[in-house]
């Protein structure tokens, strides 16, 4: 059996390793845009939405708020587990918006946003990983690496996270103020 205060000591290096690695990718950031820079951040806390009924098949092993349904995603806010690519019209600050998880896959999830002449994309690779997007009239932001908690309300902007699960099932989370 493991010494208790070993297991403690491991456990707080362990922890702050992989606090200085989430700082580290969020500074690097590996999405693109090509409609301005935006460094807003979303918050860390989200409220549980009720339950929608899902409509697309296989069922993910993984459960979100909205089931498997990306209609639910129409009114900008939502809270969807997809197992293969899907594509979801939205809306942005910016106007119409078509949002593409472009890959699924066991810790691994890509997607794309495309709006008038501006396309922000992402990916992340890995266990625990995912992307986060905020969109504002005047542009987005992107960054990709350790997914974080679900995001806040960002007023004045849509805020799209992405995280990859290690089952295949990726769970898309929009928040819109």
């Amino acid at each position: 059996m493991s010494d208790p205060t070993t297991v403690g000591r491991t456990r707080r290096v362990a922890g702050r390793v992989l606090l200085a690695t989430v700082a580290a990718l969020a500074a690097a950031g590996c999405g693109d845009s090509d409609e301005g820079t935006d460094t807003a951040k979303p918050s860390s806390s989200h409220a549980p939405r009720s339950p929608s009924p899902t409509t697309s098949s296989p069922s993910p092993a993984v459960t979100a708020a909205d089931g498997g349904n990306p209609e639910a995603c129409a009114d900008g806010n939502c809270e969807i587990a997809v197992t293969k690519p899907v594509t979801i019209r939205i809306k942005l600050p910016g106007g119409p918006a078509k949002l593409s998880l472009t890959k699924v896959g066991k810790n691994a999830v890509d997607y794309k946003v495309t709006s008038g002449n501006g396309k922000t994309s992402g990916g992340a690779s890995g266990d625990g990983s995912g992307c986060v997007a905020v969109f504002r009239s005047g542009g987005s932001s992107s960054s990709c690496g350790m997914a974080g908690p679900p995001p806040d309300k960002v007023d004045g902007a849509v805020v799209l996270q992405v995280v990859a699960g290690a089952d295949g099932t990726a769970i898309l989370r929009l928040v819109s103020a």
